[in-house]
């Protein structure tokens, strides 16, 4: 029981940085891409690629409530440019983003880039420079154009060196992977930036998670601000990036309270099942010594002891016995719990003070539970049937 509530209190943030392998969880993007402008019935909604968000703007996400539970961020900008493969030309998609970005907010130096939100991403050969030409291609993009890592490819007339070629079984096999910075050049738009991936640490949702910050009271609110959840992390990157609009992602967001809930609700189980297999075991061994000890139950009867008396003496034996259990569970518990940590998250489980009073209750509580049948027995004895020795 120690083990499995300590590994629950402390296994959030450990799950949540393990989903973190799956990608981003939350999306930015531009807040005009949010307006609907329809006029009889069309939509005059100016295309998509025609709203950017500002690069100069994303360090300050660093200076929100929940920055330590940002793991990273990827901007990126989609252009479309013009491969010359001799007589052949085609058009494909580049994408522009950071790939170990190290930025500056305050005194604060950090790296990001999508070596930290899409961990996924698999590279054969290396991984471009952010402030290089150099550019990653797609496997499906690599293999129709003939290229690997090292060759040369021409985009929009210059010449940019391969230096790996990237696997990800999405869209991205059949585009080319750019610094932000060349992206823009080619754009014509210095720093611009279409969309950011933003993955952050982040609590499974609950009702207060689900309510509309404009309906709370400020009490209300100042709890739902300052809880890491992906609504309210997302309403404190739409703070901090001006004109912008943030979302989660859905079904990564989702996945993730399910995952928890259903790894906690397995060690509830497991946790639960210990405890009562614990009681029986209880059972049985105060059941053994009160049998064991009729006698001196018969004669303490016998000399005019009450029920009252004989199930205080019972209780008490088991209460001492109870509380060296739990202080003997709890540092086994404890030990367990530290050993599943490195085995399975590769990291300490910490183990807070407070729950040592937690199990010595519960170790009372089921060792009274599992002592109440038999004690209860043996307040029923006869002391005539006792004295003689017979059950």
């Amino acid at each position: 029981a120690t083990a499995m509530i300590a590994v629950a209190t402390d296994i959030g943030d450990k799950i949540s940085r393990e989903l973190r392998t799956y990608g981003a969880n939350l999306i930015v993007t531009p807040q005009e891409d949010t307006l609907d402008v329809q006029i009889g019935g069309v939509d005059l909604k100016p295309p998509s690629d025609g709203a950017y968000l500002n690069e100069a703007d994303l360090p300050r996400i660093r200076g929100t409530f929940w920055r330590h539970n940002i793991v990273g961020f990827a901007p990126m900008l989609p252009v479309s440019v013009r491969l010359s493969n001799d007589s052949d030309a085609k058009n494909v998609t580049l994408i522009g983003t950071y790939f170990s970005k190290r930025l500056t907010f305050g005194k604060e130096d950090f790296v990001t880039g999508v070596r930290v939100t899409h961990p996924f991403w698999k590279v054969q050969g290396a991984w471009p420079d952010d402030n290089s030409s150099d550019v990653l291609l797609g496997e499906g993009l690599a293999v129709k154009l003939g290229r690997k890592s090292g060759d040369e490819i021409e985009i929009a007339g210059h010449p940019h060196r391969v230096t790996g070629v990237l696997s990800t079984g999405g869209a991205e096999d059949e585009q080319i992977i750019a610094p932000l910075a060349l992206a823009q050049q080619i754009l014509g738009k210095p720093g611009a930036v279409r969309r950011l991936y933003v993955s952050a640490l982040t609590k499974p949702e609950d009702a207060l998670s689900r309510r509309d910050p404009k309906s709370m009271n400020p009490e209300m609110f100042d709890r739902w601000y300052c809880s890491p959840y992906v609504a309210s992390i997302a309403y404190q990157l739409q703070e901090a990036i001006p004109h912008s609009h943030a979302e989660q992602i859905r079904q990564i967001a989702q996945n993730e309270g399910t995952v928890l809930s259903r790894i906690k609700g397995l060690m509830l189980l497991v946790t639960l099942a210990a405890l009562f297999a614990s009681a029986l075991a209880v059972s049985a061994a105060m059941a053994t010594a009160i049998f064991e000890r009729r006698t001196e139950v018969g004669l303490m009867k016998a000399l005019g002891a009450g029920n009252a008396s004989v199930a205080a003496l019972f209780f008490a034996e088991a209460l001492l016995l109870a509380l060296i259990g739990g202080v003997v569970g709890f540092a086994a518990g404890a030990l367990l719990a530290r050993q599943i940590g490195r085995s399975i998250f590769d990291s300490q489980i910490i183990i807070e003070p407070v729950l040592f009073p937690v199990i010595l209750a519960i170790a009372v509580i089921v060792t009274f539970a599992g002592s109440a049948m038999a004690i209860r027995r043996a307040v029923k004895f006869d002391p005539v049937y006792a004295l003689r020795g017979e059950a």
